[in-house]
């Protein structure tokens, strides 16, 4: 059973989850200003239709890059875990993983890769705020994040960008980061029985239509990139016991 084989892995939820509230937040990319609204959102949703529930909020990675103030996402994000009430779980993205190399890489081939793909829109964040760099107490924030979320309860793994539906779970950590595999995307070729039954919540491949895609087989793929890089919305999925899965936008 697949409940098992993740028991050991960092990430993996050990608490029941038949009265929780779980709300997953896609890719923000420096949108400040729409998270705050969205975790404002969901509080209020949480109050006002499951407030028997305990609410628990994932947040699948990419806090940085490309929007206009990954700073103040990040202080926004540290603010939320210092809420009680609140159960946080915040994943790494790849733009976290692209950060991070650059800073242990200053004026290499990892800090330009980064800074050509919206790595300059953070700095710049940060310098409104006073500061020449990413300073230390938000590097050590990120780097000990992990990629991967496994609620056994709930049968939801949460995850950046995908994960290899042959290996799962024994692969490599880039794949959680990175991948934008055909066979991750195609449902209906997934083999592994282990998965079956099982959702996967996901982000990194921005939508078409920014609006989540759900495919739903064996096993059920939900994309809740909704491109909030390229005005598009900033998305969270709700999942709720005996709930069909339902959507609030920033």
């Amino acid at each position: 059973m697949i409940a098992k084989l993740l028991k050991n892995i960092p990430g993996t939820s050990p608490k029941k989850s038949e009265t929780s509230l779980i709300c997953a937040i896609g890719d923000v990319h420096g949108e400040a200003e729409r998270l705050s609204r969205l975790h404002r959102l969901i509080l209020e949703r949480h109050a006002a239709h499951f407030p028997e529930h305990r609410l628990k909020i994932v947040h699948l990675g990419d806090y940085v890059d490309r929007g206009p103030d990954s700073a103040r996402v990040i202080e926004t994000c540290q603010r939320l875990e210092l809420n009680p009430d609140v159960e946080c779980v915040f994943l790494k993205g790849n733009h976290e993983d692209m950060l991070l190399k650059a800073m242990d890489d200053a004026g290499g081939r990892h800090e330009e890769s980064w800074l050509m793909n919206g790595g300059e829109k953070t700095l710049e964040s940060y310098h409104r705020a006073g500061l020449s760099t990413v300073p230390d107490e938000h590097l050590n924030w990120l780097r000990a994040k992990p990629t991967l979320h496994i609620d056994a309860d709930a049968k939801m793994i949460f995850v950046h960008a995908g994960i290899d539906p042959a290996t799962f779970p024994n692969e490599l950590e880039e794949t959680y980061l990175w991948t934008r595999s055909s066979r991750f995307f195609d449902v209906r070729s997934w083999r592994n029985q282990a998965l079956s039954g099982w959702t996967v919540v996901h982000g990194h491949t921005p939508t078409r239509s920014f609006f989540p895609e759900t495919v739903e087989a064996q096993a059920r793929r939900i994309n809740i990139d909704t491109g909030a890089a390229y005005g598009g919305r900033l998305t969270a999925a709700l999942f709720a016991p005996r709930h069909a899965v339902s959507f609030c936008y920033a």
